[in-house]
């Protein structure tokens, strides 16, 4: 009985790496494999809480200041104008990979010049944002009647709604007409508009400052943690991205790469860059268009 040998074909051998790929730029993309993980859970939390809310702050209305535009509403052109330096600074570092494979030493260090440019510009745009929301108060935050029950810390802009047995100054000013209203859209009491307008205002603010509104506390001070999290968290993967940036720029100026006959280290770290810029896309939509 003849046998039928089948000789198999062996695809690794060890000593040689299976991918066909560089070790370093798929070390760099297991990294941000696992990072874009991090980033999922946090976008991930920010839906589940959001959503588990009756309250939001309004995104429009919250970024709608630009930068010596005094008072004009501009809803979300600044955060447009960072979002666009952002992705203009990826493709200059498109630019720089290119030139790297054509031995472009020249145009490796103009582009990366031009990259690094771009990163300073969207972490300056977002050092000035983050100045203005911890300094400015924004009454729109938290909607125009709330607002008269809210104290702002001096250093929280989302404010924090008063306790129950809080007055405020703002809400002992206001009219009659303006108590009554809150009283009746806060089901602080049974009784019709009409006979709210001849209750005592003094009654009125005890019937307010007894409420549940301090419920709605949770809106603001959720989307003000979110925020400064994720936002700093990315903020502080554009500013490690800028710190490689220019240790490449200096490397390539010594002619590192030149020496070595390849630029491959311009590329892993313009994968990261890329990561970066695709990672505020999520960033945006999740807190400035939705």
């Amino acid at each position: 009985m003849e046998q039928t040998v089948t000789h198999k074909t062996k695809w690794w051998s060890g000593g040689k790496s299976p991918f066909n790929i560089e070790y370093g730029k798929i070390m760099m993309w297991y990294f941000l494999l696992s990072d874009s993980f991090t980033f999922g859970a946090f976008l991930i939390s920010l839906g589940t809480v959001r959503f588990g809310l009756n309250y939001w702050p309004e995104p429009s209305i919250v970024f709608s200041t630009f930068p010596f535009a005094g008072h004009a509403n501009l809803p979300l052109a600044f955060v447009s104008v960072m979002t666009f330096v952002l992705i203009i600074s990826s493709v200059t570092m498109v630019l720089a990979v290119h030139a790297g494979h054509n031995r472009d030493k020249k145009g490796v260090e103009k582009y990366l010049i031009l990259t690094i440019i771009g990163g300073l510009i969207f972490l300056s745009c977002q050092a000035w944002e983050w100045h203005h929301l911890l300094t400015e108060g924004h009454p729109a935050l938290v909607g125009d009647h709330i607002e008269l029950l809210t104290q702002r810390n001096g250093s929280n802009p989302w404010g924090e709604l008063v306790l129950p047995h809080e007055v405020t100054p703002a809400l002992l000013k206001s009219s009659p007409e303006t108590l009554a209203k809150l009283v009746q859209e806060e089901h602080a009491s049974h009784l019709s508009y009409a006979q709210l307008l001849q209750t005592p205002k003094e009654q009125l603010v005890q019937m307010l400052s007894n409420s549940e509104m301090v419920v709605r506390k949770a809106g603001p001070t959720a989307f003000g943690g979110f925020f400064y999290g994720i936002t700093g968290f990315h903020g502080f993967h554009v500013s490690i991205g800028v710190i490689l940036l220019i240790i490449m720029l200096i490397q390539t100026k010594m002619g590192v790469f030149e020496r070595r006959g390849h630029y491959l280290m311009i590329e892993k770290i313009g994968l990261y860059w890329h990561f970066v810029d695709l990672v505020w896309v999520f960033v945006f939509l999740a807190f400035y268009l939705i």
